[in-house]
């Protein structure tokens, strides 16, 4: 099942969608949401934050997907939060362990806010090497989390 969600993230992502989209659209599927809002929502989360360079579209991403995740699973909102919580905890070390940082900037070591930067970015095939990457780890690491 990993494989074919990957498959539909990276597609996403390469057809356009940002990195959160890209995460959050290959669940609504198997969590069975409304992948229209989903893509709606995360449509601010792409490049860090809105190119913010912050904490890693695919990570928010992630974090949206362990929520809904939960939001099904548990019917009291104290629960909902505390499991919650607790994987985008675990999410984050995990992310961390496998590539030293949960932000943009430093995963891309490049500055992508402005033309200049994104050009550079593009040039060195960093949104297909390292995106790319972040995209496949945060779907390994939901995957982990919620089996």
């Amino acid at each position: 099942m990993v494989r074919q969600i990957e498959e539909k993230a990276i597609s996403s992502f390469k057809s356009g969608l940002n990195c959160a989209q890209a995460v959050v659209t290959a669940y609504a599927d198997e969590l069975d949401y409304d992948n229209n809002l989903s893509l709606s929502v995360a449509c601010g989360f792409g490049g860090g934050m809105g190119r913010l360079q912050e904490t890693c579209g695919a990570v928010t991403g992630s974090f949206m997907v362990l929520g809904v995740y939960n939001c099904k699973k548990f019917t009291d909102n104290k629960d909902r939060k505390e499991a919650t919580y607790l994987m985008v905890q675990k999410f984050s070390e995990k992310f961390k362990q496998i590539n030293g940082a949960t932000d943009c900037r430093s995963l891309l070591n490049c500055e992508i806010k402005s033309d200049e930067g994104h050009r550079i970015a593009k040039e060195n095939h960093l949104f297909e090497t390292v995106c790319e990457k972040c995209i496949s780890d945060s779907l390994k690491i939901i995957d982990e989390l919620i089996e």
